[in-house]
């Protein structure tokens, strides 16, 4: 059983992951509020305490983990990703979800933040696959995960409910093996 981390990654890294919890509901609604602009047509983060809880779900879920991107500088809090629907056995895959907060965005701290996640989830959780789903007009979430090794693997059509409509999107996965290569590990 994998251990979810309650310390940062560490790393030599503007940014770290931490596991989020219930304290954290004030100042991440507060930037999920800050940053609809940015997220209104991608996804629909929790914007109330009550969601937020939610959101943060059963700490003891294997299926499931949560971590915010802080800036190491002055812990501001960058974004999130969250690795879902963990599936074990012959699978060793996730699924994996995120988004960045202004005024932060676009800095380049969510790649940052993704270089210390694939290293989590690769290593520390053992998983094979990880895919993320992406809808085709995003192109700052294309930039994220191609320049991070993720490959394009298909389309979808219709493929997921985001603000009350059936969306089209892109299927991005990196392998553990083509992490390893471009690490030049």
């Amino acid at each position: 059983m994998a251990k979810n981390i309650s310390r940062p990654i560490p790393g030599p890294n503007p940014v770290y992951l931490r596991v989020p919890a219930s304290a954290d509901a004030r100042v991440f609604c507060a930037q999920v509020r800050l940053s609809a602009p940015l997220h209104r047509r991608w996804v629909a983060p929790p914007a109330t305490p009550a969601r937020f809880r939610s959101w943060l779900g059963d700490p003891a879920d294997q299926r499931r983990r949560v971590y915010l991107v802080c800036r190491r500088e002055d812990d501001a809090l960058v974004g999130t990703y969250i690795l879902s629907e963990i599936v074990r056995g012959p699978f060793q895959t996730a699924f994996l979800g995120y988004y960045g907060f202004l005024p932060l965005a676009r800095q380049g701290l969510m790649r940052a933040g993704l270089s210390l996640l694939l290293r989590e989830a690769f290593q520390s959780l053992g998983l094979h696959r990880l895919e993320a789903n992406i809808q085709p007009g995003n192109a700052a979430s294309i930039a994220l995960v191609s320049a991070a090794g993720f490959r394009r693997e298909g389309y979808s059509r219709r493929y997921l409910k985001v603000a009350g409509r059936w969306r089209d999107h892109e299927r991005w996965a990196l392998l553990a093996e083509d992490w390893k290569v471009a690490r030049g590990g």
